[in-house]
């Protein structure tokens, strides 16, 4: 039996939504007749994706983007937090801005951006929000310390948002999807990195991180503060590190 996900006239907000997984999925909600709003600093390649120009990190240009969408729309529907950052630096060599950096945007800006949709979706008692974390937030990873500390802060963050809403009927999840190429995954992960990757346990496409989004993303996922994972034995993956 196959079921076609129904977006009809509902409103997503996809934070970094202009490349990888939130690309993909701005497609996907598109094709299931609802209307994809992408937050990014760079403008999406798919001149169908409705796009805002924001840096999540900015609490007030977060505000401002949201305050648009809903002028625009009059209602959001769901929430998919994926903007990231990941740097590469190993702990003792961390730049303080570089690490600041990180936070702000991995972490900072997910919680400015549910302070901006979410108290719709509570007035509406509908809705469902989504944020990525990573596998490396449970095993950490060489040089990825500030990316794997975000990654771990934002599951607790979730779940205690969860917690905090589900009398409204708002939903919130979160989502490790693994390893995907991505724009960010190449640009972090070269030579020797990548090709561990690969032999390892594979690198997977945006596309098959699509259904799971899309499956928190609707009625038909009746629950909350819960985790879905991609990932294939990655506590396994800093066993090549000498």
């Amino acid at each position: 039996m196959k079921v076609r996900f129904d977006a009809t006239g509902e409103v997503v907000v996809i934070t970094g939504g202009a490349q990888g997984i939130g690309a993909a999925l701005a497609a996907a909600v598109n094709a299931c007749g609802g209307t994809a709003v992408v937050f990014d600093v760079v403008k999406p390649a798919d001149a169908a994706v409705e796009y805002v120009e924001v840096d999540v990190a900015d609490r007030s240009a977060v505000e401002s983007a949201v305050a648009s969408v809903l002028t625009r729309h009059g209602r959001i529907d769901g929430l998919v937090a994926g903007a990231a950052v990941q740097p590469r630096s190993q702990v003792l060599d961390t730049d303080p801005a570089e690490w600041a950096r990180a936070l702000q945007v991995n972490l900072d800006g997910v919680v400015w951006v549910c302070q901006a949709v979410v108290p719709h979706l509570v007035a509406r008692r509908s809705g469902s929000v989504v944020v990525f974390t990573s596998g490396m937030a449970a095993s950490g990873y060489p040089g990825a310390s500030a990316y794997a500390s975000s990654k771990a802060a934002l599951v607790a963050f979730a779940k205690s948002l969860a917690a905090e809403v589900a009398e409204h009927r708002v939903r919130v999840n979160v989502v490790s999807p693994g390893v995907i190429d991505t724009e960010q995954f190449r640009g972090a992960n070269a030579g020797a990195d990548r090709d561990h990757w690969r032999d390892t346990i594979g690198i997977g496409d945006p596309e098959d991180v699509v259904g799971p989004l899309l499956f928190l993303l609707s009625d038909a996922a009746a629950m909350t503060g819960s985790m879905l994972t991609r990932e294939r034995a990655f506590a396994k993956l800093t066993s090549f590190v000498e």
